[in-house]
């Protein structure tokens, strides 16, 4: 779409001033005329790179707003694009606070009306939320979509008090795209001094994390959930099934004081415009009537509406891509639910999941085979082929599995399945992982959540404490929310595994985990149809703005393998991901970006894991040229975590830098 109600002026580069001097650079798209009659003002605020790497994106989204009456900023951290200084992790004060001076700074500018809303995916999404809850006075309003509340239990870094493998994965993307400098057309001949200084300033990031494996001060920075009142203005928060993040949705519904609403459908980690898998939906539509309501004053009935809709999903086969998946939109007038019933599927010894107490107990053992997860796809999907999980039939061979036939008239559930589990282990360190799984009448499994808990954490994620081998615990698995619907004839899986990786790092030691079917069982969020979501009106169709014009100059390397190595006895999940190179037309920019990531597991020794990343980053334009390479390898062995991290980069054929680190980590109860 390239016809708006207002004409579109676009400020390319500009720079913002923070107060000690640093210079964050921006990119502007208004009304034309905002000077002459102020609009309000809209800030995405990312590492991401504005003229570059999210070109594409923000090309979809920010004249479209522009265009319907709102000015929108886009504006770098400081340390990343063209933006001065050094961004040494993510979310630190110093990114806050000059998110809340960025604000002011913007709220006093003559196109602006004093009021200014924030809106972000991921990054975007979490530092929206975190500068809400420092309220700088003209912001008034957030859409953050997959994002957090809780940056230690469900973020990119631990799951349930476990090492989440993509926790690497994420650490080496932000290690590639630190070594990338600022435009020189947009920042002139300090482009070199800029760059060096993130090349020899940026530093390791995995060391950072992994060196905070309880739930400590580092992570309760940015996690708002340690003060919910803090955050006062009206707040959208959207995700998918498919996502990392939905399950902060539910938390936010639940716990913010202001006024709210929720959005989860099937998508993966991406605006719901260009949702995938669909349906994808009028996005940008919903997201003006938001700011309409909330910055412009004007009744849209965006807030007459159920506070939470969710997809509800059908049952598909197992694939490792969707681009569509079928199910019904569901409206809940809270959270939680008055529609859902909490219904406990007691474990019985014969290996079903049944309503009624078992009157026999069994004690179940099972130790998981190293391979169990590697049909697991990625922690967080971006509809990337293959990231979804595969058929789940080999896992569940390799786990201790109980079901239930589906009864007719067929199940739904919509929320947070939780398992709780009676258990003792052998060993002082130890793991447990949980998956529902759709069990078609072929046998084909799909799996529709997961969970899993380091058993340290069991009462708490601040003071792990070391089990003792045969002493009986009783705990709770909570699994990812998610709205699914299974109809008669198939079979819901209860599986559980002693290990998951490349989803969460083994334990120190193999371990044998023993499950007491009595006081063990499956809770179910039931849900049946409500005459509340008959009263849900269609979404618009997606509209976008006009994509900005790219050659593509090579095609990338993209895969997504489980490969098993006879000769080595070895497992591998091997994926090859980037944008190849593409250049930009309006500036004349060639882009290279290429990564791979390989987790390898040997199928004798399940503490054998180890990863392995590397990411190649370049840009051009004439006589102007540079690249680099970043590498990280992470293992570990009973005491500790391995980290060997190199990267090199390149001005033209010229080595410029080349740094290489080998960290140990001690771990702790991990």
């Amino acid at each position: 779409m390239d016809r708006f109600p207002h004409p579109v002026e676009e400020i390319f580069h500009t720079e913002i001033e923070m107060p000690d001097g640093c210079k964050l650079a921006a990119r502007i798209w208004m009304p034309e005329g905002a000077a002459q009659a102020p609009v309000p003002a809209i800030l995405e605020y990312l590492p991401y790179r504005k003229n570059d790497f999210t070109t594409a994106r923000d090309a979809s989204m920010q004249p479209y707003l522009a265009g319907h009456g709102y000015a929108v900023v886009r504006l770098d951290l400081r340390g990343a694009g063209d933006s001065e200084g050094l961004m040494v992790d993510e979310y630190l004060p110093q990114e806050l606070q000059d998110g809340c001076d960025a604000i002011a700074r913007i709220a006093k500018q003559p196109w602006c009306d004093g009021n200014v809303g924030m809106i972000g995916i991921s990054w975007g999404g979490f530092n929206g939320l975190q500068i809400a809850a420092l309220q700088p006075p003209a912001l008034k309003s957030v859409i953050t979509l997959c994002s957090t509340d809780d940056r230690y239990a469900d973020d990119i870094h631990y799951l349930g008090g476990c090492l989440l493998g993509e926790q690497l994965s994420w650490a080496s993307i932000m290690f590639g795209r630190n070594t990338l400098p600022p435009d020189p057309a947009n920042v002139g001949n300090k482009w070199r001094d800029m760059w060096l200084e993130r090349l020899e300033g940026s530093g390791l990031w995995l060391k950072n994390w992994l060196e905070h494996q309880r739930r400590d001060a580092f992570w309760k920075h940015g996690s708002i959930c340690e003060d919910w009142s803090k955050v006062q203005v009206p707040v959208y928060a959207i995700s998918g099934w498919a996502d990392g993040y939905c399950r902060s949705i539910f938390r936010l519904m639940e716990n913010l004081q202001g006024p709210r609403k929720g959005l989860v459908g099937p998508w993966a980690h991406r605006y719901p415009h260009l949702g995938e898998p669909g349906p994808a939906i009028g996005f940008l539509q919903e997201e003006l009537r938001w700011w309409d309501h909330w910055l412009k004053g004007r009744d849209t009935g965006i807030m007459d509406e159920p506070m939470l809709r969710l997809f509800m999903q059908d049952s598909v086969p197992p694939r490792g891509h969707y681009t569509e998946r079928p199910g019904r939109w569901i409206a809940e007038p809270s959270w939680p639910s008055p529609q859902v019933e909490r219904t406990l599927f007691h474990l019985t010894p014969e290996g079903s999941l049944s309503r009624d107490v078992s009157p026999n107990n069994a004690v179940r053992p099972h130790s998981s085979p190293a391979d169990v997860g590697m049909a697991s796809g990625k922690w967080c999907g971006y509809s990337t082929p293959g990231d979804a999980p595969l058929d789940q039939r080999r896992d569940d061979a390799g786990s201790l599995c109980f079901e239930i036939e589906v009864p007719e008239g067929g199940l739904s559930f919509a929320g947070d399945a939780n398992v709780h589990l009676r258990l003792s282990v052998d060993k002082p360190a130890a793991q447990v992982a949980a998956r529902l799984v759709d069990v078609h009448p072929d046998g084909r499994a799909t799996r529709l959540s997961f969970g899993a808990l380091n058993l340290t954490h069991r009462n708490g994620h601040e003071t792990p404490e070391p089990l003792e081998p045969g002493r009986i615990y009783d705990v709770i698995v909570p699994m990812k929310h998610v709205a699914q619907s299974l109809p008669a004839g198939h079979r819901l899986r209860l599986a559980l595994s002693s290990s998951y990786f490349p989803m969460i790092w083994p334990s120190p030691e193999p371990v044998t985990l023993s499950i007491h079917t009595e006081g063990s069982a499956l809770e179910l969020p039931l849900r049946a149809p409500a005459p509340l979501d008959d009263t849900l009106a269609d979404f618009d169709a997606p509209e976008a703005g006009p994509p900005p014009e790219i050659e593509q100059v090579a095609d990338p390397d993209t895969w997504f393998r489980i490969v098993e190595d006879a000769a080595r006895g070895e497992v591998q999940m091997q994926i090859a991901d980037g944008g190849g190179i593409m250049r930009l037309l309006a500036n004349d920019l060639t882009m290279h970006k290429q990564g791979y990531e390989t987790f390898g597991m040997p199928l004798g020794d399940v503490t054998g894991a180890w990863g392995q990343t590397e990411w190649h980053y370049g840009l051009s334009r004439d006589n102007w040229s540079i690249r680099s390479e970043t590498r990280t390898t992470l293992r570990a062995d009973p005491d500790a975590f391995i980290i060997e991290a190199h990267l090199r980069a390149w001005e033209g054929d010229e080595l410029v830098v080349e740094k290489h680190w080998e960290e140990r980590v001690p771990r702790d109860n991990v």
